[in-house]
């Protein structure tokens, strides 16, 4: 038994682990190190090129539903994730270095795993999966473009924040907390008077914005949106999007500030810090002179800029079934953003669907088929969801999972609850799912 995987991203990584622990032999083909996209600093594995944070940890919250479904059914991604997680309140947040280079042990040290590196220009033959990220290289964008026509070609446009060093800031315009003083000293709070705001949102919606071919902004994912995008659309956005300070008593007036730039720690030594939900195109000389407007951030050493790039997926309800197989071609399957579920966990949960699913086919098993009541299977639902006639990326979200059978009071409650009842169905298969 033996499949491809190409791409050692969250996805294929994932993938190509949990086919392996089921006793199948796995080609991994990943290009870097011989080749990189611009968004790709590292030669590692499930390599972050955008926040460090995997969201919030809250049963409350279906991602947080999501991570505890995939910790419960043995995902590498997720443990690898909670043993370099670093602290972010209510979030999953990693030591982004830390977390690839785990990954990348552990996958490589795999006795069923063989890794191939270099670019894959064309599909091979037999079990494939593609798992090749919506930075696919042009090479092989083009091959998969012949192979499913008109429904491959879709994309939107994805962007990272910056980084900046802890010790550049100026603590003494800054605290350290977490909203409404939930979990630790997490965040690095650095707030901005009415005044020190309007001259921060004027610079920021007339700064220059790098080059981008093609960009529009109707073509940016919302759940990624770049902070000069989202200052445009109003003077007041940012004020209850990124820069909000609801729950955030300044210590210094036992007040919320008018507006409030959180840091989040990107690396376990806590010397590094991005800026939360400023991912951004601008020019890098605008990045600094912008972001440094920001009473905190004065001095601020920028250790990388933010950087937008283009993202590829797929017309999944029209190509895939539920498992992530190609419907006119079953022996080839897909993982990760390219089928349209966005978000670092999104895209392990595909691969480890698609992995325990090629795997119990290859056994003569009969498919899991994880219901729609879990995370997991209301993802792979969702993108193979043929009365969808507009498809657009989605992370999960309890509206794609079925309601409770009665009324709950509460949306916490109401989200607890389905969250619980998930977990049941998740227990109950378990056993069967780790076959």
């Amino acid at each position: 038994m033996e499949v491809t995987v190409i791409g050692a991203g969250l996805a294929g990584s994932e993938c190509a682990w949990q086919l392996a622990q089921r006793g199948v032999h796995v080609t991994l083909r990943e290009m870097k190190p011989e080749k990189k996209t611009p968004a790709h600093l590292t030669d590692n594995f499930a390599e972050l090129c955008c926040s460090n944070s995997l969201r919030s940890d809250q049963l409350e919250n279906a991602v947080g539903l999501l991570k505890e479904e995939m910790r419960r059914l043995d995902s590498l991604i997720l443990s690898c994730a909670d043993a370099t997680r670093v602290e972010a309140g209510g979030a999953l947040a990693v030591d982004r270095h830390g977390f690839a280079a785990m990954v990348t042990e552990k996958v490589k040290s795999h006795p069923n795993i063989t890794v191939v590196p270099g670019e894959v220009t064309d599909i091979p033959n037999g079990e494939v999966v593609i798992a090749s990220g919506p930075l696919t290289s042009d090479a092989l964008a083009e091959r998969l473009q012949k192979l499913l026509g008109e429904d491959s070609d879709l994309h939107f446009y994805d962007a990272a924040a910056p980084l900046v060093s802890a010790e550049s800031v100026d603590m003494d315009k800054a605290w350290f907390g977490s909203r409404y003083d939930k979990g630790g000293l997490d965040y690095v709070n650095c707030p901005m008077n009415e005044e020190e705001y309007d001259a921060f949102w004027q610079a920021l919606t007339t700064a220059q914005e790098a080059e981008v071919h093609g960009f529009e902004d109707s073509q940016v994912f919302e759940g990624c949106m770049p902070v000069e995008v989202m200052a445009r659309r109003g003077h007041d956005t940012l004020l209850y999007g990124p820069l909000k300070s609801r729950g955030l008593d300044d210590p210094r007036t036992g007040r919320w500030p008018y507006a409030v730039v959180q840091l989040r720690r990107d690396n376990a030594d806590g010397t590094v810090y991005n800026l939360v939900g400023f991912q951004t195109h601008l020019r890098f000389p605008e990045q600094k002179r912008v972001f440094s407007m920001i009473p905190a951030l004065h001095d601020a050493e920028f250790l990388r800029y933010g950087v937008m790039h283009r993202n590829t997926f797929l017309n999944s309800p029209r190509l895939l079934d539920r498992y992530y197989r190609l419907k006119a071609e079953p022996r080839i399957s897909f993982a990760g953003q390219m089928t349209g579920v966005e978000g670092y966990v999104e895209s392990a949960a595909s691969g480890f669907l698609v992995g325990v699913e090629i795997a119990r086919r290859l056994r003569g098993m009969n498919p899991v088929d994880f219901p729609r009541e879990t995370a997991i299977g209301a993802l792979g639902l969702y993108v193979s969801n043929q009365s969808i006639t507009q498809f657009q990326p989605m992370n999960i979200n309890f509206g794609i999972i079925p309601p409770l059978d009665h009324r709950v009071k509460g949306k916490r409650n109401k989200n607890a609850e389905l969250s619980q009842r998930s977990l049941a169905i998740i227990e109950q298969i378990k056993e069967e799912v780790l076959k």
